[in-house]
């Protein structure tokens, strides 16, 4: 019996693996797409996107974003950190700011959208000095909008996502 628990266990890490190398060639919208550029690095961030209800020009108040916290894991180790800027941070002593320049919807209601970030600058040297554009994918919640009640108050959604770091040629 060892043997053939041995196979299909070996059987269904291998599936595994080639479900998840085709995820990653699966196409993305073209908002948020880098062709030509070469993938450096992929992190997952676990972590919160804080809120803070704010009074509009109308006289309502509105939950508004703030700024992300989140951990970055490679193999469920922790690597880094990301922050409002937003910033990147690894171990290694690199670390990137990013701005906005594409977005398409997350999957579900509650998650936030899919970005393409330009790094508008670099800091220290390391895996993510030489990055172009980073690109947040696979989100999940971490959405929030709405009236709030109290303007000054702050809430933190849970959210997870994949960032992937990537450069020119």
């Amino acid at each position: 019996m060892p043997f053939f628990r041995n196979t299909a266990l070996a059987f269904l890490l291998l599936s595994g693996s080639l479900v998840s190398a085709r995820a990653a060639e699966t196409p993305l919208p073209d908002a948020i797409a880098a062709p030509g550029e070469a993938i450096v690095l992929t992190l997952h961030a676990e972590g919160a996107q804080v809120y803070e209800c704010r009074s509009g020009s109308d006289g309502k108040t509105n939950w508004g974003f703030r700024e992300p916290i989140a951990t970055l894991l490679a193999d469920g180790k922790t690597v880094g950190r990301h922050y409002a800027g937003p910033n990147w941070e690894h171990s290694d002593g690199s670390a990137v700011t990013g701005k906005v320049v594409g977005s398409v919807p997350g999957a579900a209601p509650n998650d936030i959208p899919w970005l393409k970030l330009e790094v508008a600058s670099r800091r220290g040297s390391g895996i993510l000095t030489g990055a172009t554009t980073v690109q947040r994918i696979n989100t999940s919640g971490g959405k929030l909008d709405g009236p709030c009640d109290e303007a000054g108050t702050y809430r933190s959604v849970p959210y997870a996502a994949d960032y992937v770091f990537q450069r020119k040629g």
